[in-house]
């Protein structure tokens, strides 16, 4: 009988490499696939089942030898005739066992396991390790060349259109089936796999390493993989063979190297971070070396695997970012290319709950980001899900609240830029200066020109050389023009551009940066009123990251971190342009819709920058809120509430046919959009994210009054955070519902805030100062108003005037 654990493993690795749309139709078809009249499990447990949550039903449904049947079948019926073929081949090796592999082989395999199957987080304290298994997500890699136009495209796109492009690549393909034949049935010998800094190259070549040695991947290709890290090959002075950078992968007292050189047609050599070489390979073919026992400089060595002068029959999986293609090509025979994208959007909320390993935690987390466009974007990049994932579990672990206390966006964004800059600041520290500063500098002009793809030409104009650090951030695509091919730069999305451009305008010049750097004028007025007079806002996102960069604890972070001078100036600049697109837009009797959104947007840059002194200056020239007609994302929730409780007790605010609380559904992602005007059902959010529209925390701000929240969708879930309000805000004198479905139940609820009881001992104070309470338009039967008359009459409540 086949042993439980190798199918467990044979299983899980099948599913692994399936598609995730695969993955969905294989569970479809496997909820209707009655195999030898053994039975169907049933829809509902299949129907949120994970990989691994499918594998354990198919062998407790069917027994482990059966899974395996059952699922060849199933794969056939759908058509992927590869992955039934290769499961079948799998099953057939594990039955005979491995008395063919070596004793050297097989204490090698044992020795990569050993070695690739833990990983540290960066932040991790002594003692705690992750399971690579546990951890790794599958990456969308791709192999054709895509279109200037499609380039531009997936640069400028965000949030959830962002994630279904990236799902409409055509050119799909598996790190398994990278050294296939391919269309003209040639078997690549060189992979080239290129993808920006974060994405995930790295740990996608150790899942390589330790797949292999666990028995999952390229069986029946290589007998032996072995892996090159070209940063540690940089500290490498003594000179080495071939003999001796292969021997280095082994345990001690294991060295079958005649056993290894016997067929290199059977090894692959995985190099990874081409781009880390501090010299890229500028060798002449002289000084190369054919005799694998040969000792040369350890460059020299990798610079004869790469271009096939020893070991020439041998397979390379090179790694490496775009900006470094140019000089690689140099060095390699015919090579084939693919592009890790990152990660889908199905993959990254696959990453959340690998993370967590808590489901409830997990979802709340995934569903929290995904209504932050600029974060859910962010997210295809696994060193930005990480970030992300760890800063909240942080969070959930002080217990606070995600809404209340999450990091900004432009956190999120200069936490990307640390943690990249990590490990990578090489030369002195008035280089890295210079380097970070022509970045800033040429994104910041690309910007004000909308501009996202850089020829050499800019580059030049900036006095970039590419060097390592911003080769971090810029990424080189080739298209073919005419009869010829042309290279262009750009950032790894339009956001990362938006948010480099705003640090230009914080990062204090000095007179040594300057004179290594050639920049046009820094004028953040300029850049301002560029933004008031732009058409399609393009600016927008520039001027939300200067807000969010200028809070003191950002600037203390710029200056700790980079070693760069903040400068504090502008700050007085944007309050004073703030101020006066505020009296614009409070001086119009209608406004649009853009102009509604406009002012939305002025609050979310209050919100960026989180200082209470600023928002309260800035929000002093507003004498109401008054949105109408619009749909609010969460985002938009938090933001406003945060403006709100710094406005003065004499503003009011007026919400009228808003929709709150709606974002994306768990259940699938709205095709449509919808109109600004149309109304929803119930706000399931808003006793998470609206809470401080109504409520008064420890005493520190006051709610605008009166507050009138006309046909806002409002129901009766929402009516436990109005009743809190009620009882707890000094400063409510006028609240009006009309147009909101309450019902009797929301009455209710309403009814305990009249009745709270006046305590001065406790912390909570109770509201002495209802004056007006319209309910009009929302349905309240006899019995309603039976439960509100009650209230009302309670001696601690000082209501004048009701009307419905």
């Amino acid at each position: 009988m086949e042993n439980q654990s190798s199918i467990s493993d044979l299983l899980l690795s099948a599913f692994e490499n399936l598609f995730q749309d695969d993955f969905k139709r294989f569970r479809d078809k496997l909820s209707h696939s009655d195999f030898k009249g053994k039975g169907t499990i049933p829809r509902g447990q299949l129907e949120n089942a994970d990989r691994i949550d499918t594998k354990n039903l198919l062998m407790k449904f069917y027994g482990a030898e059966t899974a395996v049947d059952v699922t060849v079948d199933v794969f056939i019926q759908l058509n992927l005739r590869d992955a039934a073929e290769k499961l079948r081949e799998e099953r057939e090796k594990d039955k005979l066992g491995d008395t063919h592999v070596s004793i050297a082989n097989k204490k090698y395999r044992e020795h990569i396991q050993e070695e690739y199957q833990i990983l540290e987080d960066r932040n991790a304290r002594l003692g705690e390790y992750v399971s690579l298994n546990n951890r790794y997500t599958k990456l969308l890699i791709v192999k054709e060349h895509r279109q200037r136009e499609e380039k531009e495209h997936e640069i400028i796109t965000r949030g959830r259109r962002h994630a279904e492009l990236m799902a409409q690549q055509t050119s799909h393909t598996k790190i398994s089936v990278l050294f296939d034949p391919d269309r003209n049935q040639e078997i690549p010998r060189t992979v080239v796999l290129q993808g920006a800094a974060g994405i995930g190259k790295t740990m996608t070549a150790r899942k390589i390493m330790l797949d292999w040695a666990a028995g999952k991947l390229y069986q029946k290709k290589f007998d032996y993989v072995f892996y090159i890290n070209c940063r540690e090959i940089n500290r490498v002075t003594a000179e080495q063979s071939v003999a001796d950078l292969l021997l280095n992968n082994f345990p001690d007292g294991v060295r079958p190297i005649k056993e290894i050189f016997k067929k290199p047609e059977k090894l692959l050599f995985v190099i990874d971070g081409f781009d880390e070489l501090s010299s890229l390979l500028d060798i002449d073919e002289v000084s190369l070396c054919t005799d694998p026992f040969e000792k040369k400089p350890v460059k020299t060595i990798l610079c004869s695997l790469l271009r096939k002068k020893v070991l020439q029959k041998s397979f390379l999986l090179i790694t490496t970012r775009p900006t470094a293609l140019e000089k690689l090509k140099q060095n390699l025979r015919f090579p084939c290319y693919a592009e890790i994208m990152g990660f889908s959007g199905d993959d990254r909320k696959e990453y959340f709950h690998k993370f967590f390993c808590d489901e409830k935690k997990a979802t709340q987390a995934f569903n929290f980001v995904k209504e932050n466009e600029m974060l859910f974007t962010m997210c295809f990049v696994p060193i930005v899900c990480w970030i992300i994932c760890t800063v909240m579990k942080q969070q959930m672990e002080r217990g606070e609240d995600l809404a209340q206390t999450s990091k900004t966006t432009t956190s999120v964004y200069l936490l990307f830029l640390t943690n990249l800059l990590t490990g990578h600041l090489t030369g002195s520290i008035q280089e890295s200066k210079s380097n970070l500063w022509k970045l800033c500098s040429l994104a910041a002009d690309g910007i004000l020109k909308q501009k996202i793809l850089f020829e050499e030409g800019d580059l030049k104009e900036h006095n970039l050389s590419l060097s390592n650090i911003q080769s971090l951030f810029l990424i080189k695509s080739i298209f073919q023009k005419d009869t010829e091919c042309e290279s262009v730069y750009s950032f790894i999305h339009l956001t990362f551009q938006e948010f480099f451009a705003a640090l230009f305008y914080v990062l204090e010049e000095d007179e040594e940066t300057m004179k290594k750097s050639l920049t046009f004028k820094k004028d953040v007025n300029h850049l301002l009123k560029t933004y008031r007079t732009s058409k399609n806002n393009y600016l927008m996102l520039t001027v939300r990251f200067l807000f969010g960069l200028l809070n003191k604890e950002r600037r203390n972070d710029i200056e700790k971190m980079l070693n760069f001078k903040t400068t504090s100036e502008i700050k007085l600049d944007l309050l004073k342009w703030f101020e006066a697109e505020a009296k614009n837009i409070s001086s119009l009797p209608y406004k649009t819709y853009e102009e509604l959104c406009d002012q939305l947007e002025l609050f979310h840059c209050l919100y960026e920058n989180q200082e209470e002194e600023f928002a309260k200056s800035a929000m002093d020239n507003f004498q109401e809120i008054r949105l109408e007609h619009i749909r609010l994302t969460t985002m938009d929730e938090i933001a406003l509430s945060f403006c709100v409780r710094n406005c003065c007790s004499k503003q009011s605010l007026y919400l009228c046919n808003c929709t709150l609380g709606i974002g994306e559904q768990e259940e699938g992602w709205r095709k449509h959009k919808l109109p600004s005007y149309q109304k929803e059902g119930s706000v399931s959010a808003l006793r998470e994210v609206n809470t401080d529209l109504f409520m008064e925390g420890d005493g520190y701000f006051s709610l605008c009054s009166p507050c009138r929240l006309w046909q806002c969708s409002l129901t009766a879930a929402c009516c436990g955070d109005l009743s809190a309000a009620l009882s707890t805000n000094q400063s409510l004198t006028e609240l009006e519902l009309s147009g909101n479905k309450l019902g009797d139940s929301g009455i209710k609820l309403l009814c305990q805030g009249l009745k709270h009881p006046s305590c001065k001992l406790q912390k909570l104070v109770t509201n002495q100062s209802l004056r007006v309470l319209n309910l009009s338009s929302n349905n309240l039967s006899y019995s309603g108003v039976k439960l509100l008359c009650e209230g009302l009459k309670h001696p601690n409540c000082k209501l004048r005037s009701s009307s419905k």
